[in-house]
C-alpha cells in the first residue's frame, strides 16, 4: 500500500522523536524537511537522504507540495500558531507540538479556523500515549476508583539549575508564552483532563530563580521573563481537588512525572522516569501493587497520527479544541499567580469561548 508522505517542520530536539516515529512505521515515509537554519537543514538533509528540492527554509513552500500528505510541527512555541494556521488554510493534515499557541487569542483563532475548514490533525500531548496512563484511564472510566476526590501531580526536571545555559527561547516569553508552566505544566494539565475531567478553578504560585542568562550572539545578559517553577491548586468540575507541582530546578530529576488519583473505592499511582509504571490499591488490599499493562494500551504517538490519517484512529488523540482548553487554563494560571488570587474557568467558557 502507498505510504503516507510526511514532512517535518522544525529540526530541533523534538524532531528526532517525530522522525524516529516516521521511520519506524510501515505506513509512512519521511518525505521533506523544513528549518530556518540552513546549516542544520543541509546537514540533516544529507543524513536523512532528503533531496535538496524537498528541503525548505519556508514551511509555506513545503505545504504547496501536492504529493505531501501531512506534516509534523516541532518548532519553538512562537511558530506553532503560524505553521498550524497555514496548514489549515492549505488543507494539509498536521501533528502540532504543545502548547498550540502563545496565548488564548491565538488558540481561539486556530480553533475557529478549523471549524471553518476541518483538517485531520493531532496535538502532541505525548503522555496520552504512555501505556500506564491509558490503563489508568480505563480503570477510572470503569469505576474501579469510585468517585475521585484528589489528584496530586508532579513534573520535575533539573536542567534549569545549570546557569551556563544561555537565554534560549524557552526562557523568553515572546518565544515561549510561558516557562515551566507551558513546557511541563501543559502536559500535566492535559493528563488531568484525560484522566479525570475539566478544571474549573485555579490558584497558583510561580517564580523565576535564575533571573538573567547570557545572551545568544550578543554581549551581556538578558532577563529571563518566564517562570522556572509553578505550583497550582485547582478544582475539577466534579468537585475533586488537585495540586500540580512543576519545576526545571528539581535537583537530580531528569524527566520525572507522577500522578496520583484517589477515589472512594481505590487509588492509582502513575510514575514516569525512565519507564512508565502503574500501581493500584483497591478494596481491602493492604498496600499498593504494581500491575501489568494490557497490550491494547501500548501505542505510539506517531503511529497514532498515521492511524488517524488512515481513518483508523482510536478517538483518544488530542485535538485543537483540547489544545485550546489547555491554553485557556495556562492563561488563567498566569493570571492567578500574577494577581495572587483564585481564577475561574467555567465549562461554558472552555467549550464556547471565542
Amino acid at each position: 500500500m502507498k505510504k503516507l508522505k510526511i514532512g517535518v517542520i522544525g529540526l530541533g530536539g523534538i524532531a528526532n522523536f517525530h522522525i524516529e516515529g516516521i521511520q519506524a512505521s510501515e505506513d509512512a515515509e519521511l518525505w521533506s524537511i523544513c528549518d530556518v537554519n540552513e546549516e542544520a537543514l543541509a546537514s540533516r538533509g544529507e543524513q536523512l537522504n532528503i533531496p535538496e528540492e524537498r528541503r525548505y527554509t519556508d514551511h509555506k513552500l513545503m505545504l504547496r507540495d501536492i504529493e505531501l500528505d501531512a506534516v509534523t510541527i516541532g518548532t519553538p512555541n512562537s511558530n506553532h500558531f503560524d505553521a498550524a494556521y497555514e496548514c489549515i488554510q492549505a488543507g494539509k493534515p498536521f501533528a502540532l507540538e504543545k502548547p498550540i499557541a502563545l496565548n488564548e487569542q491565538e488558540a481561539i483563532t486556530l480553533r475557529d479556523a478549523l471549524i471553518q475548514n476541518p483538517v485531520p490533525h493531532m496535538v502532541c500531548f505525548s503522555y496520552r500515549y504512555k501505556a500506564a496512563v491509558r490503563y489508568a484511564k480505563q480503570l477510572i472510566e470503569k469505576g474501579e476508583l469510585g468517585f475521585v476526590h484528589h489528584v496530586y501531580s508532579q513534573y520535575l526536571q533539573s536542567w534549569g539549575l545549570n546557569e551556563d545555559i544561555p537565554l534560549v527561547w524557552r526562557f523568553r516569553k515572546d518565544l515561549s508564552g510561558s516557562g515551566a508552566l507551558g513546557d511541563l505544566g501543559s502536559h500535566i494539565l492535559d493528563l488531568h483532563r484525560f484522566l479525570v475531567g475539566e478544571t474549573v478553578r485555579v490558584i497558583a504560585d510561580a517564580g523565576t530563580i535564575v533571573k538573567e542568562r547570557n545572551r545568544i550572539g550578543a554581549e551581556g545578559k538578558g532577563a529571563v521573563d518566564v517562570d522556572d517553577f509553578c505550583h497550582v491548586l485547582a478544582r475539577f468540575e466534579s468537585g475533586a481537588s488537585s495540586s500540580m507541582s512543576i519545576s526545571r530546578f528539581a535537583y537530580g530529576r531528569g524527566n520525572y512525572q507522577q500522578v496520583e488519583v484517589y477515589g472512594t473505592k481505590g487509588a492509582l499511582l502513575y510514575n514516569l522516569e525512565e519507564e512508565d509504571t502503574l500501581q493500584v490499591k483497591f478494596g481491602d488490599e493492604q498496600q499498593f501493587r504494581s500491575v501489568d499493562i494490557p497490550d491494547d494500551c501500548r501505542v505510539g504517538q506517531m503511529q497514532s497520527f498515521f492511524d488517524l490519517l488512515l481513518g483508523k484512529g482510536d478517538g483518544l488523540d488530542a485535538t485543537i479544541q483540547d489544545g485550546f482548553i489547555n491554553q485557556l487554563t495556562i492563561d488563567r494560571i498566569i493570571q492567578s499567580f500574577t494577581e495572587e488570587k483564585w481564577v475561574s474557568i467555567t465549562p461554558v467558557e472552555a467549550a464556547n469561548h471565542g
